[in-house]
């Protein structure tokens, strides 16, 4: 839900769209709830994930893109208007471990976004991205009049609060999944490579 220029913040009423979706926020509910003067619990909630890692994934969003525009007969790419927020998970990963050692006075009972404000893209602008590197794929957008996920994220209580800031950004994420598909180490089209 993109409401104009508005940034979703971590007080922003949850609205799932999906099942997985409603139970992430059961989920939360519960974690949150479990918290006590000797179990310090905190959530967080990533922005979509992309980059290399052990083990791949190329049903991620920028991860695929990058995939399809350099090995399929064409990219397709529906919705390009609507806009999600993106962290490298290397980014995902150094934060999760932060907030491990972080003191349960400072994250108990909290919910942080996890991402860089920054790093708020339509999908247009991940296809602007691919096409500065790979001029010659092939494009295509498919209308979508409307997708309940259209929204972008402020990360500011990540830094405020614990002067976390993801450091990586889509465009060094989009080389580095380039380089690894031009490896050709993988077969990038594995079903091994999506959840």
């Amino acid at each position: 839900m993109n409401d104009g220029d508005a940034y979703a913040t971590e007080e922003w009423d949850l609205n799932p769209v999906s099942l997985y979706a409603e139970t992430k926020v059961e989920a939360e509910s519960e974690v949150l709830a479990a918290a006590s003067t000797t179990f310090a619990s905190c959530c967080l909630r990533l922005a979509t994930v992309y980059g290399v890692s052990p083990r791949m994934r190329f049903d991620l969003t920028v991860n695929e893109f990058v995939r399809d525009a350099m090995l399929a007969d064409e990219l397709l790419v529906y919705g390009e208007q609507f806009w999600r927020p993106y962290v490298h998970l290397r980014d995902a990963a150094r934060v999760i471990a932060e907030v491990l050692d972080a003191p349960g006075s400072s994250v108990g009972g909290e919910v942080f976004n996890v991402g860089n404000t920054d790093e708020n893209y339509r999908k247009s602008d991940l296809v602007e991205l691919l096409r500065e590197r790979l001029p010659d794929a092939t494009v295509r957008f498919v209308e979508r009049d409307e997708d309940p996920r259209d929204y972008r994220v402020s990360f500011a209580k990540l830094q405020d609060r614990l002067g976390l800031v993801p450091e990586r950004t889509v465009s060094q994420g989009i080389d580095e999944v380039i380089s690894l598909v031009r490896s050709d180490m993988i077969d990038a089209f594995s079903p091994l490579y999506r959840n």
